[in-house]
């Protein structure tokens, strides 16, 4: 049995901006891939929702999120409620992650990483 998936309006919106990139920065191919490799790791993580890591924020408004990798070297953030899992964030994972995770997404330019590369192989 699998959670539903609720996304929030800031995962949304950093998915579109990151995806937006890779269409103008690496080609719709690359963007695709991003898209196919978010998709199946929220499946995976509503399946086996433990498989994310708990993370350790002093931010109240951070208590009981956990991330899981998407393709390096990008996390999700979602948090459990119930019979949902709600997918807070989509961003970088060697961001400044208590600060960034509170700001509205595209408060930092997005930029890429030589990870990114591996994407478009």
């Amino acid at each position: 049995m699998s959670l539903a998936i609720q996304r929030a309006a800031f995962f949304i919106a950093d998915f579109e901006i990151q995806f937006a990139w890779y269409v103008e920065k690496a080609g719709a191919d690359v963007a695709w891939r991003f898209q196919s490799a978010l998709d199946d790791s929220l499946r995976k993580v509503s399946v086996q929702p433990d498989l994310g890591r708990i993370r350790h924020f002093d931010d109240p408004k951070l208590l009981g999120l956990r991330s899981y990798q998407v393709k390096r070297p990008f996390r999700k953030f979602y948090r459990l409620d119930g019979d949902c899992l709600q997918a807070i964030r989509l961003m970088h994972g060697t961001r400044d992650l208590p600060r960034r995770l509170t700001e509205p997404p595209g408060a930092e330019t997005t930029e890429a990483s030589p990870e990114d590369e591996k994407l478009s192989q």
